[in-house]
């Protein structure tokens, strides 16, 4: 278990940035939670019958079965918002986090970047092992050691109310 430092020990721009980040990576999963919520006919199908790599069954199995594809559905939907949610406003930023990890690490694994693959959706780049979902759990696991909630979020409140 990571402890807990104070966060009058960063200056102010390390504070501030840091929490840009988490408010930034918070903003773009709460947009694409939001832009599904609204999009009725949303469904996760074609990425995951487009899954390639070493658990690209275990996603495609998860597409043909429709009980479990609105089971993922529902998730992947209310993940990205709810995640969003937490991370922007600083509340519950730790399990926020860590859900964030979970989820983009499932994306990371559906799509590897790996050279001789090709998808159906194309890709913004050329990339090979690292890709923006891999940045953008980096950058989570950044957040998961920097206590930016209790820093700058409403986990301060609820931190400040247990003490």
């Amino acid at each position: 278990m990571a402890r807990v430092i104070s966060s009058d020990r960063y200056t102010l721009s390390q504070l501030f940035f840091l929490v840009l980040l988490r408010v930034s990576i918070g903003w773009h999963m709460l947009y694409e939670g939001a832009t599904k919520i609204i999009n009725p006919d949303w469904s996760s199908f074609g990425y995951l019958m487009d899954s390639k790599g070493l658990f690209a069954g275990i996603f495609k199995c998860m597409a043909t079965h429709q009980e479990i594809l609105q089971v993922v559905d529902f998730m992947n939907i209310w993940g990205l918002f709810l995640i969003g949610l937490g991370l922007i406003a600083g509340l519950f930023t730790r399990l926020s986090v860590i859900c964030g990890i979970v989820l983009l690490s499932l994306y990371f694994l559906s799509h590897p970047p790996l050279a001789s693959i090709q998808y159906i959706f194309p890709q913004e780049g050329s990339y090979l092992l690292v890709n923006k979902t891999l940045i953008e759990i980096m950058a989570l696991f950044v957040l998961l050691v920097f206590p930016t909630g209790q820093a700058a979020g409403l986990d301060r409140f609820i931190q400040k109310k247990r003490s």
